[in-house]
């Protein structure tokens, strides 16, 4: 009853302010102690606001190609150079992956390769052949060149004074694109507590070596075993954090989140969980922090939320967002502007 009555007030003060795959470990299963001091926290630390200082995230109600073109085209950005559109091709048979058809004409607009890396847990997308044939059975391939960035190995990107990464692994290819445009899917994960664009830069973009690598807190390279939850966490900002530093400290690079389909799985379970809440919209912004952190208030003022929420918070999920703002990647507190 208490837990109840604290998400319905918890609902309510996140309204108030936006009127203005891989098993888990036991410690993924139990919440860790500092879990209520970061529930409380999940909205009211970030909020809309109106000094002009604070990153702007767009956002749309209109889920379709031109709603997408349209938070798109609002956030100003140009990119340079040769484009990699980073997305998950998604685990068959049944995961909510992007439709390509929403994708086709903002992939097109930007002249991109869609690209994305090999999985660390087996699956159908383990080996670069399975891969390209899952991208093309999903209808990627019929919209755009696909690139398996690891299909040739891995590339070390530094990590500044991380957490816990030194060096973090994405696929050898990922050097050969100047700009990223980042199209996430916004959904629940089973490690995580929520996959948006955070979890698309860090684990999306890691080769099968560097996914390893963050699910391991910089202990092996080589398989998934599972350290302390918030290690975790932090290791995913870690490696978020050294591709946008090496994206020229974030202005080549930038994120739409896609918020359908909200299973409290990550389109890397073939079998996801059917979602138990509405379809919210399509919010797009530079700042990949401002940007999840925008989508976890959407979540929390939705009244069909529960299930969404208690995955989030049983994985301390809020944690990813704390440590990605502690090392500097982006921003909890955000304008949110509506088209």
């Amino acid at each position: 009853m208490k837990r109840s009555m604290k998400l319905l007030a918890l609902a309510a003060s996140c309204l108030a302010l936006l009127a203005g795959g891989c098993g888990p470990s036991a410690d993924q299963k139990t919440a860790p102690k500092a879990l209520a001091l970061n529930t409380e926290a999940a909205a009211p630390v970030s909020h809309a606001t109106k000094d002009g200082k604070a990153p702007v995230v767009y956002m749309t109600r209109d889920i379709s190609p031109e709603g997408l073109m349209a938070v798109y085209k609002a956030m100003g950005w140009t990119p340079t150079g040769k484009v990699g559109v980073k997305l998950s091709t998604g685990e068959p048979p049944a995961s909510h992956y992007l439709d390509p058809n929403l994708i086709k004409d903002l992939v097109h607009e930007v002249n991109g390769t869609i690209v994305e890396c090999n999985t660390a847990y087996g699956g159908a997308r383990a080996s670069t052949a399975m891969h390209k044939q899952v991208a093309a059975d999903h209808g990627f391939t019929a919209i755009a060149d696909v690139d398996i960035q690891d299909e040739d190995g891995s590339m070390a990107l530094p990590v500044a004074n991380g957490y816990h990464l030194k060096e973090n692994y994405v696929g050898s290819h990922f050097a050969n694109y100047d700009s990223y445009l980042v199209l996430s899917h916004f959904k629940g994960h089973t490690s995580a507590g929520f996959g948006g664009a955070i979890k698309n830069i860090s684990i999306g973009f890691g080769s099968s070596e560097g996914k390893s690598w963050i699910h391991t807190a910089a202990t092996s390279r080589t398989g998934i075993r599972p350290p302390k939850q918030d290690d975790f966490l932090e290791s995913m900002a870690d490696a978020a954090k050294s591709v946008s530093d090496y994206l020229g400290g974030g202005e080549r690079i930038a994120y739409v989140n896609v918020m359908n389909n909200l299973s409290v799985d990550c389109d890397c379970n073939g079998h996801p969980a059917a979602p138990e809440m509405a379809d919210v919209g399509i919010l797009a912004s530079t700042d990949p922090v401002a940007l999840d952190q925008a989508c976890i208030n959407l979540v929390y003022s939705a009244p069909d939320s529960a299930a969404l929420i208690e995955r989030i918070e049983s994985r301390n999920g809020l944690h990813t967002l704390e440590a990605a703002e502690r090392n500097g990647l982006g921003s909890r507190t955000y304008q949110l502007v509506e088209l």
